[in-house]
């Protein structure tokens, strides 16, 4: 999937690690992650989870897309942070998943994200990592 999918790495988001309902992606902060207060835009927040979000509902080899995702943003993260979001599969039920994601700078809790997953097996299946 990271190879088809070219907002990701244009973003510099990277997939960590990948097991079936879970998933991690980090990225560095850079300027262009920033907003005008010099923090990072939450819109950049919310990809990194939603990325981790989208490798851990595809982990079990049936396309699957967001139906809809939440974020919290709890603290700013700043130039130079690595942040790192950690997906996991709380709910799978038929086509319906409900993932949580977790996004941190070291031990410190950064945003959570809820994302709703719907299988899509019409799809051509996710391609391999």
């Amino acid at each position: 999937m990271t190879r088809q999918d070219r907002a990701i790495r244009d973003a510099g988001i990277r997939l960590l690690d990948i097991a079936p309902g879970r998933a991690r992606t980090a990225l560095t902060v850079a300027e262009r992650h920033l907003n005008g207060h010099g923090i990072v835009h939450g819109g950049y927040l919310f990809f990194l989870a939603d990325a981790a979000f989208s490798f851990a509902c595809n982990s079990h080899g049936v396309s699957t897309v967001a139906a809809g995702g939440d974020i919290a943003f709890l603290r700013a993260a700043k130039p130079g942070d690595e942040l790192v979001a950690e997906a996991r599969e709380t709910a799978l039920s038929g086509r319906s998943g409900i993932y949580d994601v977790t996004v941190r700078v070291g031990d410190a809790v950064v945003a959570e994200f809820r994302g709703r997953s719907r299988a899509a097996p019409h799809l051509p299946p996710p391609y391999a990592v």
